[in-house]
């Protein structure tokens, strides 16, 4: 097993349009082709498009594209720009008169950084489509998704740090399985090599981490309601051949990489969701995949997290580890 990079993987393109002064920007990945493509939402605050058609029992079972984005709830809109981009080239469900892009979506949520009235719309995400055609880099951090993620944020947006987005892939054979991820959690991220807390909610002097499950077990009682803009959110992707339900359970099992990085993950305050998508190009075994599904995803969230730089008041990785 080796290390490659997002875009080596067969079949997709991968683009990013930000909005730097405004905090906001998408991440999109096209499968011109279509592929099967599954989902699992585990946080309790989700923002998505086009999620019941992955389920194995309806009828489309090709996916055009998946989009990450800010902008809460207003940044669906940069689908549309997805779907105006693949009709122009002919992609997507033949209905007969034209073709329907299958495109998804989830939103986290970054409206309090940069300007909340900017947030990513149609115009955005054809711009996201248009770079992908050009791009084959892997740049992790502000970028993206990830342009207004931040962690941390049990005690508000005062002691919250910069998230980022974040990718990696991997290759065994043939297989190739990788995954890109908005780290934008209301939890701490931990590095398991380490076992230590790498970002999250800073103390009152801001030189060390209060320990968010610990922070909320002595606070057992209190029942704040401590929703500041929160959820992860990411995309595996792998050449393997998976039906629709196959892949929703690759998406399931990609979720041990959030339980791993992410302490808490999945709370009701975050809207974590996976989606998985399979350009079917090369027989692999589920369990295999699924595996490398989790591994990928939890390195692709500490990548996010040091790759981001401090920005819109929120410090980075580097620049609290350097304190």
């Amino acid at each position: 097993m080796f290390e490659i990079k997002f875009c080596d993987i067969d079949g997709i393109n991968l683009g990013h349009a930000q909005n730097i002064e405004s905090g906001t920007g998408c991440t999109v990945v096209l499968c011109k082709e279509g592929g099967s493509c599954g989902v699992d939402v585990r946080g309790g605050s989700p923002g998505t498009r086009e999620t019941d058609l992955l389920n194995p029992l309806e009828f489309v079972d090709k996916v055009h594209g998946v989009v990450l984005s800010g902008g809460s709830a207003f940044g669906l809109d940069a689908s549309s720009g997805v779907m105006k981009y693949l009709e122009e080239r002919n992609c997507g469900f033949d209905v007969g008169m034209t073709k329907v892009p299958i495109v998804c979506q989830a939103v986290l949520f970054d409206l309090g950084c940069g300007n909340y009235k900017i947030r990513p719309d149609k115009t955005m995400g054809y711009e996201a489509c248009i770079n992908s055609e050009n791009y084959n880099e892997d740049i992790n951090g502000n970028i993206g998704a990830g342009t207004g993620a931040t962690v941390g944020k049990i005690l508000g947006p005062s002691y919250s740090m910069k998230g980022g987005l974040g990718s990696y892939a991997v290759q065994i054979g043939d297989l190739k399985v990788g995954s890109i991820v908005g780290v934008n959690a209301l939890g701490d991220i931990w590095d398991n090599e380490s076992n230590k807390i790498i970002a999250g909610a800073l103390n009152k002097n801001k030189n060390d981490f209060i320990n968010t499950e610990n922070f909320m077990i002595n606070n057992y009682d209190n029942g704040k309601n401590v929703f500041t803009g929160n959820t992860t959110i990411g995309i595996i992707v792998t050449n393997g051949i998976f039906n629709k339900s196959q892949i929703n359970k690759i998406a399931s099992m990609a979720h041990n990489g959030f339980g791993r990085a992410i302490r808490p993950a999945h709370t009701l305050f975050d809207g974590d969701t996976i989606f998985a998508l399979s350009t079917n190009k090369v027989k692999a075994d589920i369990n295999v995949v699924g595996m490398l599904s989790a591994k990928v995803m939890e390195k692709a969230i500490i990548r996010g997290i040091k790759s981001a730089k401090s920005a819109y008041n929120f410090p980075s990785y580097d620049e609290i580890k350097n304190k």
